[in-house]
């Protein structure tokens, strides 16, 4: 009987296209009842192209997978989806992915019978 080969974390880094990578189970976002979930979050994570190596790891960590890989192999976020719970920018050991907040956007700024 031949023996399963298990990926060692050694072998993953060497890799250098995410095809590459092992295969993991994803759920990727869906129009569910909730719909597009990104207005929750207060934080943003933006990814710093400069700094980044391509490792993958934030893609790899992201419980809503909402990470994709672009066509020069960068990972791009999907604001619509992200919850901003900021576990890539936590992984990331290049320190790539800044916490940026959020935006208020001022409702009915100038308008009659809004206080101002």
């Amino acid at each position: 009987m031949e023996k399963k080969k298990y990926w060692k974390w050694k072998e993953i880094e060497t890799h250098k296209c995410i095809a590459d990578l092992p295969p993991v189970p994803l759920s990727l976002p869906n129009y569910g009842s909730l719909g597009a979930t990104g207005d929750w979050r207060t934080f943003r994570p933006v990814i710093d192209k400069e700094k980044c190596n391509r490792c993958y790891i934030c893609w790899m960590y992201c419980p809503e997978a909402v990470i994709d890989i672009d066509a020069e192999g960068y990972p791009v976020i999907d604001y619509d989806y992200c919850k901003g719970c900021l576990i890539c920018a936590n992984e990331c050991s290049k320190q790539a992915i800044a916490q940026v907040r959020e935006k208020e956007e001022s409702i009915g700024e100038g308008e009659p019978g809004n206080g101002i």
